[in-house]
């Protein structure tokens, strides 16, 4: 079979602050939902904004990079792969899918609580010499965990 690639990119806002647990073995998982705007002219020329809500999920080291510096309206660069759970829900016994953004790499930008905000604001890091992010590598684990679904309520607005 030809390798195949899954790779997603996102430059957004966090929508709320993020959830984080820990397994029993523990590991920190952080979820948390990233807002991307895209602007586009409608029927009679009017530019209108059209927000599209990620649901992203990150394990370990990242999820303690998210837990210590990353709240809600912070600015972040994501990189990372899609994936698609699927569960059946215990009240009504029908199959549930939920797709996720599994975060690689992690930027810290500006904006935000705590990010000064100004877009070239990193918070306390700093990769290199000139450089205001903050970037974390981090691979997938195999194990899964618990569902929990994003619904309206989760919505900022």
């Amino acid at each position: 079979m030809a390798k195949g690639v899954n790779k997603v990119i996102l430059l957004g806002n966090v929508g709320k602050d993020p959830e984080i647990r820990a397994t029993p073995s523990g590991m920190v998982i952080a979820q948390l939902t990233l807002a991307t705007a895209d602007r586009q002219k409608d029927q009679a020329g009017n530019w209108v904004d059209k927000t599209e809500w990620h649901n992203l999920v990150a394990f370990g080291r990242t999820a303690e990079i998210v837990r210590d510096y990353v709240k809600k309206g912070k600015q972040l660069y994501i990189e990372g792969k899609l994936q698609t759970r699927s569960w059946d829900d215990k009240e009504t016994n029908q199959k549930k899918y939920r797709t996720e953004i599994i975060v690689n790499d992690l930027s810290l930008l500006g904006g935000g609580e705590g990010g000064g905000g100004g877009r070239s604001s990193g918070g306390g890091y700093s990769q290199s010499s000139g450089s205001n992010t903050a970037s974390f590598d981090q691979r997938t684990p195999q194990n899964d965990y618990a569902n929990e679904g994003i619904t309206d309520d989760d919505i900022p607005f």
